[in-house]
Order: C-alpha cells, then sequence, then structure tokens
C-alpha cells in the first residue's frame, strides 16, 4: 500500500510539462478479439517506457471510467518527447498503432482516444489532503499548502 503523505500538498514542478491522456473503450464485450489486443497492447509500451526514462515518460497513472473504459494518465518532459516516442520506428508503440490501424480501426468494437495538453511552466495548480503521491506530486514532489501557497490562485501564480 502507497505511503500516505499527512497535511494538505501542493506539487511542486520547475519548468513546462506535457499531461497526456489515453483510453479504450470496449463497445462489443462479445468481440474480445478486437478488443483484448488492444488492451494488452498497452502493457508491453507502459514497461518499454519506464525501462527507458531517457525518453521522456516521467510519470504514468492508472484510471478507470468504467470497467469498459480504462484510461491512463501521463506526465511526460515535453511534447518532442511523446511525439519522438510515438513515431520511433524501433519502438513497441509504431507497430501496436499500425496494427491496430490494420486490424481494428474499422471495427467500432473497441474505440481509442488520446489527448495531450502542453503545460507552461507556474501555469497548474493541485492540492491534496492526507494522500498517497498521486500525479504531478509523484511527479515531482510536493510542499505544504499553506500561508502564500493556499489558494489555487496563489499556486498557481506560483507564490
Amino acid at each position: 500500500m502507497a505511503k500516505i503523505v499527512s497535511g494538505r500538498k501542493a506539487p511542486v514542478f520547475e519548468g513546462p510539462f506535457v499531461l497526456f491522456l489515453i483510453g479504450a473503450r470496449i463497445n462489443a464485450l462479445h468481440r474480445p478479439d478486437k478488443w483484448l489486443p488492444v488492451i494488452r497492447g498497452m502493457v508491453p509500451m507502459l514497461i518499454e517506457l519506464q525501462s527507458r526514462p531517457e525518453a521522456g515518460c516521467l510519470h504514468t497513472e492508472f484510471l478507470r471510467k468504467s470497467l469498459r473504459e480504462p484510461i491512463i494518465l501521463q506526465y511526460w518532459r515535453d511534447f518532442d518527447a511523446l511525439e519522438a516516442y510515438a513515431t520511433r520506428r524501433d519502438g513497441l508503440h509504431w507497430p501496436a498503432w499500425s496494427n491496430f490501424n490494420r486490424k481494428v480501426a474499422d471495427n467500432p468494437a473497441v474505440g481509442i482516444f488520446h489527448e495531450t495538453y502542453c503545460i507552461d511552466a507556474r501555469r497548474y495548480e493541485g492540492i491534496a489532503w492526507n494522500m498517497p503521491p498521486f500525479g504531478l506530486q509523484a511527479v515531482a514532489g510536493s510542499m505544504g499548502a499553506t500561508e502564500g501557497r493556499a489558494s489555487a490562485r496563489s499556486r498557481m501564480r506560483g507564490e
């Protein structure tokens, strides 16, 4: 079980970063031949990213909107690193993406999505109270969200 960090904390991260969301939706439970390869295909890529910190993926969190909709939240060093990973011909993403386009893209049994947010330095804020490190705090650590950092507005200004 993850260690709880007591108190009211805010993430501390210097510089810009990229927030990347990627997920899938199982639209036809009776077609695991279509959706299971998509879901399973993510695991080797996540292992690859974990073993290659120089690729620029800073942290990954697993979320679930519903049993049919797994979502992965990632923090990246910058957009260039994310794009380089996605288009690298000798990595695991490119063949998985090509395979998806060949075998699944025209079949509505499974859907996928991603969203990319480039966040400028000090243009973010967050708060956690009595939580294990999560999200940006797991990437960069945290500090007390008191006094000059007590409000969302003061944290957004980096005070």
